[in-house]
This record gives structure tokens, sequence and C-alpha cells, in this order.
């Protein structure tokens, strides 16, 4: 036989899910606050209606009070059951529904009550306020049970008091009332709670909607799981309100952007400041894989609208990826200058080879020297004028990429920069993203020309790269410094519009200037001013002669 599965115990509590557990709350906020209302409504009710039971049994008694004939009948005849006081005083008892009118003399002896046989005796209660002039309102007993009652003084025509006049309401009365008015409390009461529960089940529905039917301790372990892989990925997160504002940035976020939890409750224009990076955010430049520069960073961003008119957008850091991109390129440039070497190379031996085979001996020397001299010509003229060995051995190697592109890259006359630069590295990216340019705007046209100007005033830096291309437009010279704008296709290993907006950069984190305009004969000028760029004052450089072009013509 199989063993008998435990019993299941009866778990009781709230039920796990919001939409349940905001009902349940709401409907017993709504009926605790009916059954309070309804308790706070009923605690004064009766000392109103007690109240209102004492003035109407006053009243009666004053109106009583003021017939003209009582105080003379009660001074002239005796107390009888069948007197004119006692009648007058069943008449108005009847008329008004009173309990009891009670005309009582200076000494307390009834002159009328409902209970003939109590006519000529002294009252039950203390009369003495009212024979003393005064009027008095009470809820007591007699001999007619609990009631409200009202006294006033008897006066003659002289004010003197001769007696005075108590009416009485039957308590029963006033309690019946109050037990009459319940169930229309209750009635309201109920109304208000039907209509609580109502309110409170629709509220629960949008919860539950908005919600998605999850238990608050899914929520809960949600919002754990979200703040965990928001600061754990490495990936900026920026999430917007409707109105714009930043509300919630994570680590990598700030770490991209350089930027604090100040900026929380901002727009990106008031934390970022105006520029590419914030209009990306603030969705005012559309798209996918939006490139931006934010410092020194190459970011990608990409943004998405939510539900509720606010926008999520993500960056990635693209930095590195370029970088390498960057060293790719200038891999391949090197590539193509040993290609273009090694062709030439081939082309000088075979022409060396034919020329000792024909036993041209002096022929061969000559040739030998001249190709030695060119080679070492152009080196020399470069680092006469440049004396930074990295930015003198790019422009080597860019001279023979270009020899092999059919461009002529020259360096200008006035190039005089010696060998005190603060930041090498930095002015070398400077130099090649610009000539890289410039040969790829000029490539393909006839007399291509490209021509660098690099010199020292003081301490400051000028860098002036010229070419013989189609040139900037004017209303395209302050765009192409935009990070991700450019009009070529990019490459397969990168993106474009990087570059330009790297250079600019760069020149304005050393205080200086990068931009564009149009070179003598057309084509573009480049000029990129570093202040503070080379270190100490020095002696300058003596001019040299005049500079060939440096490019060299490929032999076939």
């Amino acid at each position: 036989m199989s063993p008998t599965p435990p019993a299941r115990r009866l778990r009781l509590g709230l039920p796990r899910r919001v939409f349940s557990q905001v009902l349940l709350m709401q409907v017993a906020i709504a009926a605790g606050v009916a059954v309070l209302a309804t308790g706070l409504f009923l605690a004064p009710l009766g000392d109103q209606l007690d109240d209102q039971a004492m003035r109407r049994a006053l009243a009666i008694a004053q109106t009583t009070a003021q017939q003209p004939e009582l105080v003379r009948e009660v001074r002239d005849t005796p107390p009888s059951p069948n007197g004119p006081v006692q009648r007058e005083a069943e008449r108005i008892r009847k008329a008004t529904k009173a309990e009891y009118i009670v005309v009582m003399d200076w000494r307390g002896v009834r002159w009328s009550h409902p209970d003939r046989k109590q006519i000529g005796g002294i009252v039950s209660t203390d009369p003495g306020q009212a024979l003393a002039g005064k009027e008095v309102m009470e809820i007591d007993s007699g001999t007619l049970g609990r009631s409200a009652r009202g006294k006033v003084p008897l006066r003659d025509s002289d004010g003197t008091v001769v007696g005075a006049v108590s009416v009485g309401i039957a308590y029963d009365n006033v309690r019946a009332r109050l037990i009459h008015a319940i169930p229309g409390l209750f009635a309201y009461a109920g109304g208000a709670l039907a209509v609580g529960a109502l309110a409170a089940w629709l509220i629960s529905r949008r919860v539950h909607r908005q919600t998605r039917d999850l238990a608050f301790s899914d929520i809960a372990a949600l919002l754990s799981e979200r703040e965990a892989m928001l600061h754990g990925i490495r990936e900026g997160v920026v999430a917007l309100d409707r109105a714009g504002r930043i509300r919630l940035l994570n680590d990598e976020a700030q770490r991209l952007l350089g930027i604090g939890d100040t900026a929380v409750g901002r727009s990106p224009d008031e934390a970022l400041g105006t520029g590419r990076t914030a209009d990306v955010l603030a969705g005012r430049v559309t798209g996918t894989d939006l490139l931006t520069v934010r410092g020194q960073r190459v970011l990608v961003a990409n943004r998405m609208p939510t539900d509720d008119g606010g926008a999520v957008a993500t960056l990635r850091d693209r930095t590195e990826l370029e970088q390498l991109g960057r060293e790719l390129d200038s891999t391949r440039g090197l590539i193509d200058a040993l290609r273009a070497q090694d062709h030439e190379h081939a082309n000088r031996m075979h022409t060396l080879l034919g020329l000792l085979e024909l036993e041209m001996y002096d022929d061969a020397v000559e040739f030998v020297g001249e190709v030695v001299g060119d080679h070492r010509a152009t080196a020399e003229q470069v680092t006469e004028r440049i004396e930074d060995p990295l930015l003198a051995a790019l422009l080597v190697g860019k001279a023979t990429v270009a020899a092999e592109r059919g461009v002529a890259l020259w360096v200008s006359d006035r190039t005089r920069l010696p060998d005190r630069l603060i930041d090498s590295r930095g002015l070398v990216t400077v130099v090649g993203n610009l000539v890289d340019n410039a040969l790829d705007a000029v490539a393909g046209k006839p007399h291509a020309r490209v021509e660098v100007e690099l010199r020292a005033e003081g301490r400051t830096a000028i860098l002036r790269v010229r070419d013989t291309g189609p040139g900037v437009p004017p209303e395209h010279r302050e765009l192409i410094f935009t990070g991700g704008w450019s009009t070529k296709k990019p490459p397969a290993h990168r993106e474009r519009g990087i570059g330009l907006s790297l250079v600019r950069r760069f020149a304005e984190r050393q205080g200086g200037s990068a931009t564009v305009g149009e070179a003598h004969g057309g084509g573009a000028e480049f000029t990129v001013v570093l202040p503070e760029a080379l270190a100490g004052d020095g002696p300058e450089p003596a001019p040299s002669a005049p500079s060939a072009p440096q490019t060299a013509k490929k032999e076939s």
C-alpha cells in the first residue's frame, strides 16, 4: 500500500497577488472609514436629540407661563382636578403632545398634572431654581418616569414669582428617534462602502494591468535584479522621463559621460552641455547605432521610447575599437608603403640587371647612386624640418603611400618644428587623420597634391594641411567636426565621421582650435592651433633650402 500523503496545512494570510492585496486593503479601509464616520455621527446625535427635547419642553413651558389667566387662577382658585388650571394645562399638553404640564404655586403644590390624583400634592423634584426666577432645562426622573424637562417661573403683572410651570417630554420618545435614525445612517454608510468598494475594484484592476498580475515579492525581486543588472553591465543606460529629464543613470553611463548623480532630474543639455551627445539622448538626432564623441571616448548610442512618454538610451564604448581600426588603417598603410617600395625596388633591380648584362657598368653605378640619393634626400628633407622622430617617420611613410596612390605629398618650406613636443603621440594622431582625409579627397584626380605645414611659434604648434580636392562647402565646415558626420562610405571594420571630431576635441583640450577653410587655388585647408604644445622656449631651427615634393613615380 502506498503511504498516506501528509495532510496539507491550511495557510491563512494575505493573498500574494498585488491586485488582490490592493483590493482587500482598500475595501478594509473603506469599511473602517464608513464605520468610524457612522460612529462619530451617532456619538453626538443622542446629545443633540436630548438638547432638542429639552428646548422644546422649555418653549412649551414658556408659552404656557405667558397665559394671562393662569396667574390669576393660581392665585384666586384652589387646586382642583376639574379646575380651570387643570383644563388649560391638559389642553396645551394634548396640543403639543408633551408627556405632562405641571403648574405649581410658590410652595411647589401642583395645580395640574396628567394624573389627577397628583393634583394638590408637592412636586417630586426640586422646583427651587424655577421658583427663584430661573429657567431650567434638564433630563430627570419623576412620577411619570424619565423625561426631558423645561421649567420656567410664573410671574404676575408686577414680575413677582407666584409659581412655576414644568413641562416634560417622555425620554423614551427621544431614544426612539435615535434608534429610528440608525437604519438610515447604516444605509448611507452601506452606500458609501459600496461606492468605495467599486472604486477600490477599479483601481485594483488598473494596478492589475500595470503590474501584470505580479506578486509584491516578484516586484521586489525584479527591482533587485534590475539594480544588479543596470549597475553590473558594461553598457551605459540613461533613462529619461516624458519631460526629457534624466531619471536614471547606471555606473557605466556615469563613467562614459563623465557625470555623476547630480545629473538626475536635469535635461541632457543641462547635464552635458550642447553637442551631439545631448542631441542624441534628447532624441533630436534619430537613427540606430549613432556615433558621438564625449571627451576622449567614442560612443555608440541607441535610443528607444517607452510607453510612459519617456525613453531609454544605451551607450557603448567604441574607443578601443576605433583605436584598433586606426591601427589597422596604419598597418594597411604600412603594407601599402612596403608594397610600393617592393614594386619600385623590383623595377630598379630589373633596370640594374639590364645595365649589368649590357656591360654598362658606369651607368649602373650612376643609377644606384641616384636611387639611394633620392631616398636619402626624401628622409633628410623631412627630418631637417621636423625634428620629432615620430612625426618625421609618419610623414616619410605617408609620402610613400601618397606616391603609390599617385599623389604628391609636400612638406611646406615654412615647416620648422623642434623636438620639444609635450604630446607627440597626440599630434601624430592629428596629422595622420588630416593627411589621410586629404589623400582620400584628392585620390584619382589629376595633379593631386597635399601640402603639410608644421611650425612652432614660441610654445604654440601650428599645423596646416592643404589639398587640391573639391574643398568643403561653407555650410558643412562645422558639421564635419561633429562626431558621426561623414559623406564617405564607412569601411567594414569601423565607422566614419570620428577622425575630425577627435582632432577638434584634442585641440580644444589643449586650449586650441581646429578649423577648415578654402585653400589658395581651391581645395580645403585645415588649420590646428595647439597652445602650450612645446616644452620651454628654445632656439628656432635655421631655415633650410626649399623642399621638393615628397613623392615618387612608380616605374614599370
